[in-house]
Formats: C-alpha cells, sequence, structure tokens
C-alpha cells in the first residue's frame, strides 16, 4: 500500500461525515435558526471555542444564526461577590431592583461582550445587542406557579412582543447577532428575561427553522430520577401533558420548546451543550442528539 493510499484510507471517515452533511447543507442554507447558549458550556473554555467554531460554521454554510443568551453563572458568581444571596422560584432567579443592576451590567456589559469577541476570533461576524436596543424585546412583568401557588419573584419578565427588523437587517448583512436577555416594559421597567423564553420569542418572531436550547443535560428525561432514557422526539401535545410533572430547571426550557412549535417554527431542540459540537451533530447528522419537539 502506498502512503497516499494510506493517507486516504485515514481520511476516508472525514469524507464520509461531510457526505452525510450534504443534505443538511443544503436543507438550512439560507434559513435562520435561533440558539439559546447558556449554562456549562458558557463557563467552559473549551466549549466556549467549540460553540464559536460551530456558529461560524454555520454561517459559512449559509445559515442565518441568531445566538441568544443567558448569564445565570457569572450573575451568581457577581452576586456572592456582592454578599447578595441568589433566590430561584420555579427555575426563574427572584430579581430585587438591587439584583436587576447586577443582571443588566453581567449581561450586557460581560457576558455578551466575552460571546462577541470569541465569535470575532474567527472573523468580523458577530454584533452584540440586548433586548432593550431598538425596542426589540417589551416585555410584561410575570410571576410562576409552584406548587400550584402563584409567586412574586420581582422583576423578572415575559416577552410579549419582537421588532425583529434590527436583526433581519444584521442577518441581510451576513452578521450573528448576539443578544442578551434584558427587556424594556411598557412604562420604562428593566426586566430580567429568562433567556430559554426570549429565544423562543426570537425564533417565533424570525419565523426561524429551528430554535436549538443548550443546556447542561442531555435531554428531556423520560421518568427522572427513576432513569436516565431521554425522549428523543415528542409533539407539543405530549410535551404539554408531560409540563407540570418536570423539574423546576427544566420547565423554562420546555416551555420554550413549546412556545416555539406553537408558535409556527417546525422544529425545537434540547441539547447538551457540554457535549463538544453539540450544534453540528444536531443540525447535519442523520442520527441527531437530545430531544426534539415538533407541532404533531
Amino acid at each position: 500500500m502506498t502512503s497516499a493510499t494510506a493517507r486516504g484510507h485515514i481520511a476516508l471517515p472525514k469524507a464520509a461525515a461531510l457526505v452525510e452533511a450534504l443534505p443538511w447543507l443544503k436543507s438550512f442554507s439560507g434559513r435562520t435558526v435561533v440558539v439559546k447558549y447558556g449554562g456549562h458550556a458558557m463557563t467552559s473554555p473549551e466549549l466556549q471555542a467549540a460553540f464559536a467554531e460551530d456558529v461560524v460554521f454555520l454561517r459559512y454554510a449559509g445559515v442565518r444564526v441568531v445566538v441568544v443568551h443567558g448569564g445565570g453563572p457569572q450573575i451568581t458568581a457577581h452576586l456572592d461577590r456582592l454578599g447578595v444571596p441568589s433566590e430561584f422560584r420555579g427555575g426563574y432567579r427572584v430579581t430585587t431592583p438591587e439584583t436587576m443592576q447586577v443582571v443588566r451590567m453581567v449581561l450586557v456589559g460581560q457576558v455578551n461582550s466575552d460571546v462577541v469577541g470569541t465569535l470575532n476570533a474567527h472573523g468580523p461576524f458577530a454584533v452584540g445587542l440586548s433586548g432593550e436596543d431598538a425596542h426589540l424585546f417589551t416585555a410584561e412583568r410575570r410571576d410562576v406557579v409552584v406548587d400550584g401557588e402563584r409567586i412574586d419573584v420581582g422583576l423578572v419578565g415575559e416577552v410579549v412582543d419582537v421588532q425583529p427588523a434590527i436583526l433581519n437587517a444584521l442577518l441581510d448583512e451576513g452578521k450573528v447577532p448576539v443578544v442578551a436577555t434584558v427587556a424594556r416594559g411598557e412604562n420604562g421597567e428593566i426586566f430580567n428575561v429568562n433567556a430559554d423564553t426570549a429565544a423562543a420569542a426570537v425564533a417565533v418572531a424570525l419565523q426561524a427553522e429551528k430554535l436549538v436550547v443548550l443546556t447542561d443535560v442531555e435531554g428531556l428525561y423520560a421518568d427522572w430520577p427513576s432513569s436516565d432514557e431521554v425522549i428523543s422526539s415528542l409533539t407539543a401535545d405530549e410535551l404539554e401533558e408531560l409540563l407540570p410533572g418536570l423539574t423546576t430547571g427544566m420547565v423554562p426550557k420546555m416551555e420554550a420548546c413549546l412556545r416555539a412549535v406553537r408558535g409556527g417554527v417546525p422544529r425545537a431542540h434540547v441539547l447538551d451543550g457540554r457535549v463538544p459540537h453539540s450544534l453540528l451533530l444536531e443540525l447535519f447528522t442523520d442520527e441527531g442528539v437530545g430531544t426534539m419537539v415538533v407541532p404533531k
């Protein structure tokens, strides 16, 4: 066997992966994908680099990518340094006026800049925004239901309107909008908006092809904690039946998927952001990963 032949055999798996990706590349080129980015994938330097590579790959493949990010670990770390306790109810951070100042500073001033910088290490692609810019988001105060009781969680908002013109303008220019999830209300209040639900609202407003929620679990478990079997696919109606029994951390993520597909997005996915390149595995392989939600 010649050295050229040997090298060819070594490279064959790479060629096979590219061939497998071809139909998916064709189907997603020119389409919009909204990615919610957060959790462990945001705090690990190795996973940050892998995420940036995935997004830039999608950009070069002609996919219109919008990144919507949270920053829970960074917010908690900053509050800890200030001696301010963090409290969560029903999966949402209880947000006092004091906490809101920190949320806004960390999400817009620190996390957004870090995500933009990581992406732009590959070229001039990413543009940082917040939900306040150009009235991108309008939010209303919301509460949460815990054990059948409505709980006031402070300055936590629900996105009730998205003005996508600025996002479409950036996407048309080949840019990647990176959106921090703070929003104004009708009366000028500033709200902390859950990044999962904000990403769903963006996906609906843009009529995206997919919503992808990166999290720190493999997907939606069939019977947690008794089983670690991941549900690979379910319909909106099936998900709605399961929602009351889900753990508080999964509720916002699965509510986001439900909102997206009920709003016209063909598919929504929950993926394990701790797996390097999970975004590409979902979009460009036949097997996919995580849990997929479809309208019916």
